[in-house]
């Protein structure tokens, strides 16, 4: 019914030479969508949205960051590494004086980390703490420029921030970021009640602090009063419906070959893609902690989003989801420049409010 009633619009005389342009594709959509299986679109061409801001318009219509073939080697991915921290989207010393937030390197149980302190720290917070674990595709930005996140959520949020500088490929694949992770949650909990400490991460962080609740969970240690995963790549593998529909529309991630595809293969190390601590969609999220999900319309990421959200739901957890209009992969990470970014960790900051203790 629906392929008839699409080849009745094509059929229609047009008016107008754009009203003759859309018949065709109409017509050309409906004939390749005639049977059950999947859908194919015509060429589009999708506009800016016109109801976010100039700021973000502006993030939303730049070129593509960065599309480059996938490093072969150990020595070719360290390069990349460096190369990336020269050139990383967030900087993070301005960030530090815009946000009045002291950045101080640390240890916590033989993992690096940096204590990140906002400069005005509000009454209830005083005894909470935010551990943060960042993006970056499980290979990216170790050190200073991986703080970015967590400046922002000290800035903006006014909590102490402890920005967990994890292991990574090529020569610490999976399970060493989560063991990390895992070893910096046991050590905190000795120190700070579980229930007044969040974690948060976004992309490979987001999937990394999901997993790290799930495993603290599967191990029988305290768990966190909140959690707040960042269009989390909770899914290494190629499923999901916004890897193929948002694919070249992501300005970002772009698309899952070569790069997203490498880059699980490389931090997975053989392991199956569906163990829940490498892809924790398919985790037991029974009795997980409140969790607060941000993602965009554009993002490559979206259903791994969307899946967790589903999941959690379902698993009788709290669950909000944050969706902004247009955005690519982690662009309501862009910085206090954008009225969004505020808006997101405004939001992020009200969920901890609500569900940590104090």
């Amino acid at each position: 019914m629906i392929a008839l009633v699409c080849l009745s619009v094509a059929a229609m005389a047009p008016a107008h030479a754009e009203d003759a342009s859309f018949a065709k594709a109409a017509e050309a959509a409906a004939a390749a969508n005639a049977h059950f299986g999947p859908r194919t679109t015509p060429g589009q061409v999708i506009p800016i949205p016109e109801d976010v801001s100039p700021e973000l318009q502006r993030r939303i219509a730049a070129p593509y960051a960065a599309f480059d073939d996938a490093p072969r080697t150990a020595e070719a991915w360290k390069a990349a590494v460096e190369a990336a921290n020269r050139r990383a989207g967030v900087d993070v010393e301005k960030l530090e004086r815009e946000l009045g937030v002291t950045i101080e390197p640390t240890v916590v149980a033989g993992v690096k980390a940096f204590m990140l302190t906002p400069k005005d720290i509000p009454e209830r917070n005083r005894d909470r703490l935010v551990v943060a674990l960042h993006g970056g595709g499980y290979v990216f930005f170790p050190g200073l420029p991986g703080t970015g996140e967590g400046v922002m959520m000290a800035g903006f949020g006014g909590f102490k921030v402890l920005a967990v500088d994890y292991r990574m490929p090529p020569d610490f694949p999976f399970p060493a970021a989560l063991d990390d992770a895992i070893a910096v949650w046991k050590a905190v909990v000795k120190t700070t009640k579980p229930e007044n400490v969040a974690l948060i991460g976004t992309s490979a962080g987001g999937g990394l602090v999901l997993a790290t609740a799930l495993r603290a969970k599967d191990e029988g240690l305290p768990l966190p009063g909140a959690v707040a995963a960042g269009t989390p790549w909770s899914d290494l593998a190629k499923v999901g419906d916004s890897y193929f529909a948002n694919a070249w529309l992501d300005n970002v991630l772009v698309s899952y070959e070569p790069m997203v595809e490498a880059m699980a293969r490389l931090y997975a190390d053989g392991q199956n893609l569906k163990n829940p601590y490498l892809s924790p969609v398919y985790g037991d999220f029974s009795g997980f902690p409140p969790t607060i999900l941000t993602t965009g319309t554009r993002d490559l990421f979206l259903s791994n989003t969307v899946r967790v959200h589903r999941a959690l739901k379902r698993a009788g957890a709290v669950a909000d989801l944050e969706v902004y209009d247009g955005v690519s992969h982690a662009q309501f990470l862009a910085g206090p420049a954008v009225p969004e970014s505020r808006e997101a960790f405004a939001d992020i900051a009200a969920f901890f409010d609500r569900y940590l203790g104090r």
